[in-house]
């Protein structure tokens, strides 16, 4: 399976990026907001996602491991495809979605066309279950935090948000170890991601 392509971008069209690497050019599906920051020329690095169907193969490709890793969770979820999740992708960043999930905000989702609120509350439900099912919601560990507080209330949504993303449980709670109890649940996510992608 192909984890990533790194190369010169040769070609740009709607929610398409074709990156040369090694002489072979690969065509991936992208996000808009992957597609905005992509120039003819420039280099890029773009995490993938293959996907085999009977009639075709087609590479997905993504800015950062948030973005595919919300991907892979999103095509989890009953009617949602590849185009859809993509869809879903270049309306809202992943943390935008990862918070409208946390915070059961169908609203915010149905922002995307095509994604009416049956839909948006399915992809909430079926997400919040199976993290329930693979027994990544608890929050009890969280260390040196008191979760009956608002900002425990903050620290919980912020470690469900970055499991929404793909990030395991202990992941989360490291990511989010020590920061302040000040911040807010979008800046917690924040911090988080960027600890997460080493930055």
């Amino acid at each position: 399976m192909i984890y990533s392509v790194n190369g010169e971008v040769t070609h740009l069209e709607q929610n398409i990026i074709v990156v040369e690497c090694g002489g072979i050019g690969f065509e991936c599906r992208s996000t808009a907001s992957a597609v905005s920051r992509a120039g003819i020329g420039e280099k890029i690095k773009l995490y993938t996602y293959m996907n085999v169907r009977e009639d075709a193969m087609e590479l997905y490709g993504f800015v950062d491991e948030s973005e595919l890793n919300c991907f892979k969770m999103l095509i989890c979820v009953s009617g949602v495809g590849c185009k859809v999740a993509v869809d879903i992708l270049s309306s809202l960043s992943p943390q935008e979605f990862a918070l409208a999930v946390v915070n059961e905000d169908a609203k915010t989702i149905t922002r995307v066309k095509g994604i009416g609120n049956k839909m948006a509350q399915r992809i909430i439900l079926e997400l919040k279950d199976r993290l329930k099912k693979n027994n990544s919601f608890e929050t009890s560990d969280i260390p040196r935090i008191n979760l009956g507080s608002a900002a425990g209330n903050a620290f919980s949504e912020a470690l469900t948000a970055l499991m929404v993303l793909g990030f395991t449980n202990a992941q989360a709670q490291k990511a989010l170890d020590g920061l302040s109890a000040e911040l807010t649940v979008q800046e917690l996510v924040k911090e988080g991601l960027k600890r997460l992608s080493g930055k």
